[in-house]
């Protein structure tokens, strides 16, 4: 009897019925022991700690010692470990690519490149990013499957524009447009679309969903780095809008948009738009009306700085950067005050240079947040964001964000305590010592 099951069993191999189990597959556990943890919540550490991993889930944290014999384990030495970071506006097709090779190379250069950005973000601590613009399907699949190391992508697929909104990237003489004029070669790719009128709106929103949206990116308001619209006007109508958040709501997942401006935001959040990205020029009136419809703020510490995104002086976008930046303290230090529920997020555009800063960026919020309401925003709220994909989200198994018993295990080891100094996030090639996405170790300098 033995032996005619182990027939069939070499029987079954050879047609590819069923596979070996690679050392991939087989348990892996892992105990963390000896680190202080911030789960990604709480103002305070849970001190000498033990965290016990199992394949790619957290299992068991204690300060009890664990018995697992058969864990590979690592001692901490009193380091702080923290839940993976997540930025929650990236582009990992844009990040580090010049915006005019973006505009005149082709989507493989453009996959290719954001590839290798992600790998660097991924080693700066970030396990995940919200993408919201560009055909990045296949790079988020490929990285799930382990053939290229990135963060989790939450994709958003084609940022939708109407005619002259933020990502109209047509060049000035395709207008006026001939009815049955081929799409330009980046909505031709799935970066951007265009869609005007509520049946065009609702067709590009289901075509983003049909190719694994995990939420839906619109343009309510004018942009810094689009050619044709100043940052005042208000994009898309409240039937056009509602037509988006309508047909996300069907997939049961949200909608987010590009806004500045008070009235682009209180038209968006009239249709139901749950996540707002920038709002550098919003008044208090709006943040409180964001409060009240329970909308997020996907806000970015853009400075007219050392970090400043490099566009031309004098020149239309550099205008706009400056207008916008103008902004920032003064809409932080109010969406603090209102309450208004925030996440971190960079927005790097077009330069490898200023990508390496992610760390710096988050760093930045100490100048209107303690260091725990900063790691919150790239942490547990960021996570609550991401949650609101729904079953829509590639990663059903776990929570992120949070560092907690059936979270994943998506985790960074500080030398020192960010509770009370962020600058240890802008350098995290020395003050990171593990970082783990996944249950997977991307790196460890501790052994």
């Amino acid at each position: 009897m033995k032996r005619n099951i182990i027939i069939t069993m070499s029987f079954l191999l050879l047609m590819g019925v069923i596979t070996p189990i690679s050392a991939s597959e087989k348990q892996s556990t892992i105990l963390l022991k000896n680190v202080h943890v911030f789960d990604g919540m709480n103002e305070k550490r849970m001190m000498n700690a033990n965290v016990l991993i199992e394949n790619n889930i957290i299992k068991e944290i204690t300060q009890k010692n664990i018995n697992a014999p058969e864990a590979t384990q690592i001692d901490g030495k009193g380091r702080t470990l923290i839940p993976g970071l997540i930025d929650m506006h990236w582009h990992s097709a844009y990040s580090s690519i010049p915006m005019q090779k973006g505009l005149t190379l082709d989507h493989a250069y453009h996959l290719l490149i954001g590839a290798k950005a992600n790998e660097k973000a991924l080693l700066r601590g970030f396990t995940t990013v919200r993408d919201v613009g560009g055909n990045v399907f296949s790079l988020a699949k490929l990285t799930d499957e382990g053939v290229y190391n990135g963060p989790r992508i939450f994709p958003s697929g084609p940022a939708i524009s109407q005619t002259s909104g933020h990502t109209d990237f047509r060049p000035g003489t395709a207008v006026p447009a001939e009815t049955n004029a081929p799409l330009v070669y980046m909505e031709s790719i799935g970066h951007v679309m265009v869609a005007d009128g509520v049946p065009e709106v609702l067709k590009r929103t289901r075509e983003a969903l049909r190719m694994g949206a995990t939420q839906i990116k619109i343009n309510s308001g004018g942009g810094v780095s689009s050619s044709f619209d100043p940052l005042d006007v208000t994009q898309f109508t409240l039937e056009e809008t509602k037509a988006a958040v309508a047909a996300a709501s069907d997939w049961n997942t949200y909608v987010a948009t590009h806004t500045f401006t008070d009235a682009a935001t209180q038209r968006a959040l009239e249709a139901g738009v749950i996540s707002i990205e920038h709002g550098h020029l919003l008044s208090e009136k709006t943040l409180r009306l964001m409060k009240k419809k329970g909308a997020y703020l996907s806000i970015q510490p853009i400075l007219d700085d050392e970090d400043a995104i490099a566009f031309p002086e004098g020149s239309f976008s550099r205008q706009k950067y400056v207008e916008v930046t103008k902004g920032t303290d003064r809409v932080y230090r109010l969406a603090k005050k209102v309450g208004v529920k925030t996440v971190f997020g960079t927005d790097t555009l077009f330069d490898p240079l200023l990508a390496e800063k992610q760390g710096k960026q988050l760093a930045k919020l100490s100048k209107w947040h303690s260091p725990v309401e900063a790691l919150r925003q790239a942490t547990s709220t960021a996570g609550e964001l991401l949650a609101l994909s729904g079953q829509r989200s590639p990663y059903p198994q776990g929570a992120l964000g949070v560092i907690k018993v059936g979270a994943y295990a998506d985790l960074i080891l500080v030398d020192g305590n960010p509770l009370k100094n962020l600058n240890l996030v802008s350098n995290p090639k020395d003050n990171f010592d593990l970082i783990m996405k996944d249950g997977k170790i991307y790196k460890n300098t501790l052994n």
